[in-house]
């Protein structure tokens, strides 16, 4: 077979959704595939793989930062905890079936700390589309993030009314222990997700509001970016 080309079993895997998706999207031309005979098995192009795969990045920042609220891709978004958790938990066995257990185990960890944060924090205060988009390459190694939420600033201020900043929230977060009731305490679950990343070999790049930082084992320090284009909640990407 042409090594340009996976099966149907090896493209659902790479880019995270199920086959009856995968299906659905070459019946209605999303997503086409290629047949080597006339009414043969569909196999899929690598490099369509990929460049859909790079697509889920720009599809997360552009729902982040659009003034208007709408819900992404059905495949992708975690409307409520439930829908969000079974994904993750459809993402760890798939992980790690290509990592050992203790870095797939990290991975999902954090993976879970930033999503379940989007709904501990925004609980009763989503501004318009409650949910999480959760999307996710195990070709790439890459996985995507973001909501639409109040942001950290907004929710540290609950705990730290003298923040007046994307950047200064963004610090205390990633750095300092909060104190106070659930659901301000969020710099709490952020510190261990800089903990994980910066002992293993991840990356995160993780934006609020105007503000952003990267993080991996070889760059440890907090050092807050500011974004020339802000967004709505929180966005991060993580990649391995």
């Amino acid at each position: 077979m042409d090594k340009s080309l996976v099966s149907i079993g090896q493209a659902v895997k790479l880019l995270g959704v199920s086959i009856d998706t995968l299906r659905r999207w070459d019946k209605n031309g999303k997503f086409s595939s290629v047949r080597i005979k006339p009414h043969g098995n569909r196999y899929y192009r690598i490099s369509d793989i990929n460049l859909f795969i790079n697509d889920q990045l720009a599809v997360a920042r552009k729902w982040a930062t659009s003034n208007l609220g709408y819900e992404p891709e059905s495949e992708y978004f975690c409307k409520t905890r439930d829908v969000f958790q079974a994904r993750l938990e459809h993402f760890q066995a798939n992980l790690i079936k290509d990592l050992n257990s203790n870095l797939s185990s990290l991975i999902s960890a954090i993976i879970g700390e930033i999503g379940n944060n989007s709904f501990d924090h925004n609980l009763g205060n989503w501004p318009d589309i409650l949910g999480v988009y959760f999307a996710y390459s195990l070709s790439e190694k890459r996985i995507v993030l973001a909501d639409r939420g109040l942001g950290i600033l907004a929710t540290l201020k609950k705990t730290i009314p003298s923040l007046s900043s994307h950047n200064e929230a963004l610090i205390v977060a990633f750095t300092e222990t909060v104190s106070g009731r659930a659901p301000e305490s969020r710099g709490n679950g952020l510190k261990f997700v800089r903990n994980v990343v910066t002992q293993n070999p991840i990356k995160l790049f993780f934006q609020t509001g105007d503000s952003a930082i990267n993080l991996d084992n070889n760059n440890t320090d907090i050092e807050v970016e500011e974004t020339s284009e802000p967004i709505r909640g929180c966005l991060a990407v993580v990649e391995y």
